[in-house]
């Protein structure tokens, strides 16, 4: 399929494009509002929908909190009886159908997929697939940037954003022909399918993680070359091999509480040092930048932390999250500073702590405010091996994570590819080759 861009000429109107009132495209297309593209918009049921709800039912009813950019996480839908869909005509929803988050993360949408045709929702904006236009167009173009800004022009609320249909079916879209619409559709439709591969694939490589963290670095699972004919004994936490050692982490280590240096002190605060919060740390292994950043004065006030050291939540609701920082660096006070000893490798201490996040959470107990203090978080207990076997373990989790690493930037960087494809087709900058725009398949099918 080829395509064809866009060129401008001194800021002239380039040959075969017109100015509208939501910029230049080509002169073959239109704009409309949608209740001019699709004949029918509603809203899903919005008064009690929770008392349709029944464990007994068999038709998923979706609401916003299931819906993202064109998909639908269905099956953790509630179920409503087939009697209670058959009375609720207005909300149901057939195959092609679009679904509009209105409450919460207002404007996202997905079409409705043939395994969800008849199925109902509730409190969303629902726009009736019709054959004037392909369906999987304009979900892409309310998901673009246009859509979005229409959007943020027209919500309201504080807690919880939202939107009025009424406001919605006046919004405004560039429409090339059906044709077109169909090929913008399907290529940006093949991408999404490439970026959900790579979210299937880093699924299977954490999963793959996950197990082999299991089975490591609880010795169930020796590496070639260490632990040949060692056998097992019993310990504070189960069996472990004859060679492990089970130790307190306080002795492996030396614990320190970060600090935030006073907040109404601007000097404390610049673009200088990294100064690390709960907001900083998530599923990486490195951190290597912070949201905020202290001065040369600001920093040294604080605890300053060496490249290498581990950093672990302890209070708030972010307990267990774990990470390594990468060069000098201070924290909070929701965060443990971990300065291994030389009795244990720093990353092979990180996967252990990585591990252990669960029960180590577990000891903060139910408070208004949950928190592990430094002594109970000393006292957990860690598998301790050879150097060399921690060495080698923390390097098959090490070359994993890098493989994770290497997916995830793959996968930014086809989402970012996407991005620009939907500014660039949406918009009519970029057209693509029809290769068969006569023919009647293609011109009805809302394929």
């Amino acid at each position: 399929m080829s395509s064809k861009r866009l060129a401008t000429n001194n800021n002239q109107l380039p040959e075969g494009y017109k100015k509208t009132e939501v910029g230049v495209i080509p002169e073959d297309w239109e704009v409309k509002y949608l209740k001019q593209i699709s004949p029918s918009q509603s809203v899903g049921l919005v008064i009690n929908p929770s008392s349709y709800f029944d464990e007994k039912g068999t038709v998923p009813s979706l609401v916003g909190s299931q819906i993202s950019e064109n998909h639908i996480n269905w099956e953790i839908a509630n179920r409503i009886t087939e009697a209670s869909n058959e009375s609720l005509p207005a909300s149901r929803l057939k195959a092609g159908d679009l679904v509009t988050v209105r409450v919460g993360q207002p404007g996202i949408t997905a079409v409705v997929p043939p395994e969800l045709d008849g199925c109902n929702c509730a409190s969303m904006m629902i726009v009736r697939q019709h054959p004037s236009f392909n369906s999987l167009w304009l979900c892409y173009m309310m998901n673009s940037r246009l859509g979005k800004a229409q959007i943020n022009h027209v919500q309201y609320g504080t807690a919880q954003k939202q939107f009025n249909i009424s406001d919605a079916i006046d919004f405004i879209y560039p429409v090339p022909p059906f044709p077109e619409q169909k090929t913008i559709a399907q290529t940006l439709s093949d991408v999404d399918a490439l970026i959900a591969s790579l979210d299937k694939l880093i699924a299977k490589k954490r999963n793959i993680k996950t197990g082999t963290m299991q089975q490591l670095l609880t010795g169930k699972t020796r590496l070639p070359g260490l632990g040949e004919g060692k056998g097992y004994k019993k310990s504070a936490i189960g069996l472990i091999p004859e060679d492990w050692e089970v130790v307190l982490l306080s002795k492996l280590s030396h614990i320190a509480t970060g600090q935030t240096p006073p907040t109404k002190n601007r000097n404390y605060y610049g673009y200088e040092y990294l100064f690390v919060s709960p907001a900083d740390m998530g599923n990486a292994k490195y951190i290597i930048n912070t949201l905020k950043k202290l001065s040369k004065l600001g920093f040294f006030i604080c605890r300053i932390y060496p490249p290498m050291s581990i950093l672990f939540t302890c209070i708030g609701s972010t307990i267990g999250k774990c990470g390594i920082v990468t060069s000098e660096s201070t924290s909070n006070q929701q965060i443990n500073a971990i300065f291994p000893s030389e009795l244990v490798n720093n990353e092979y201490l990180y996967y252990q702590l990585v591990r252990s996040a669960h029960r180590i959470k577990s000891k903060a107990g139910e408070q208004a405010v949950p928190i592990v203090n430094k002594t109970e978080f000393g006292a957990t207990l860690v598998l301790v091996c050879s150097i060399e076997e921690q060495k080698a373990i923390a390097q098959v989790l090490s070359d994993i994570d890098t493989e994770i690493t290497a997916l995830e930037k793959r996968r930014a960087k086809t989402q970012a590819i996407k991005q620009g494809m939907m500014q660039e087709l949406l918009t009519g900058r970029t057209r693509l080759k029809i290769e068969h725009p006569d023919d009647p398949i293609t011109k009805n099918s809302n394929g």
